[in-house]
């Protein structure tokens, strides 16, 4: 599934990651996402999305006229970039109809456009992948999309405010990066998978098995039906404690 990719500004079809919908066969080369917020190989280019997926335009061309006219939205900013990484949770706006979709993992496939409820709030659940201490003991959170949060700190020898974790998630209201919640990983947290033969699958943590780095470490979790199964501790993202802070495609969970 996640086929390394160069650094040639075009990509062989063939190399690209086999959950991309294109036309492996018919065409050479196709569309190299840009770096970004995403790893290349768990994203799509935001040209792909709106021709291959939403169905927006019949061509590359007719794509890139479309995005360069900034008809579309990617966490509550116009893109105008054809390249632009599109990966986990974001969420892709048509402008001229309102209708929101987020990129979300999903059995076999690897992901999804989750079309998003009228009433769903621009939310984003995004994990800390670690966290440093800045000028001023203020504190700095790395999230998993490439954003940096400055958690302010009245005492920086007593950080009451810093309750922050690494593999924690924060949600972010999008555009403004506020966060309005905070949900951390532990036992009995809410979880989805986003890589692996499990990717998609949603589950509780019932057990964490530590190891040396995160690749060596293991999570348990409990699926709606009550079955365990295992994956690899790097391959999650908290969504939730007893529900999941967003919707989820039709019987993902409860």
């Amino acid at each position: 599934m996640m086929a390394r990719m160069g650094g040639q500004k075009r990509l062989k079809a063939l190399a690209a990651p086999t959950f991309w919908p294109i036309l492996r066969k018919k065409y050479k080369w196709t569309v190299k996402p840009r770096p970004g917020p995403h790893v290349a190989e768990l994203s799509l280019p935001l040209l792909l999305v709106i021709r291959d997926v939403l169905g927006y335009a019949k061509t590359a061309r007719e794509a890139r006229k479309l995005i360069a006219q900034g008809s579309f939205k990617v966490d509550g900013r116009i893109r105008k970039d054809y390249k632009f990484p599109i990966g986990l949770m974001d969420i892709i706006e048509v402008i001229d109809s309102g209708e929101r979709y987020r990129f979300v993992p999903y059995p076999v496939s690897f992901f999804k456009l989750h079309p998003l409820p009228k009433n769903e709030p621009n939310v984003k659940p995004v994990r800390i992948e670690n966290k440093t201490t800045v000028k001023g003991g203020h504190i700095q959170l790395n999230l998993q999309d490439g954003r940096n949060q400055i958690i302010k700190v009245k005492d920086s020898k007593k950080p009451v405010e810093d309750n922050y974790k690494t593999l924690d998630t924060v949600v972010l209201r999008v555009p403004e990066q506020k966060i309005v919640n905070h949900i951390p990983f532990s036992e009995g947290s809410l979880v989805i998978v986003f890589a692996g033969r499990n990717v998609g699958r949603v589950g509780i943590i019932r057990n964490i098995q530590r190891g040396w780095g995160w690749q060596r470490s293991l999570v348990t979790l409990e699926d709606k039906e009550g079955n365990l199964f295992q994956t690899v501790l790097s391959y999650v993202l908290v969504i939730g404690k007893d529900k999941p802070v967003i919707s989820l495609p039709k019987g993902a969970w409860k």
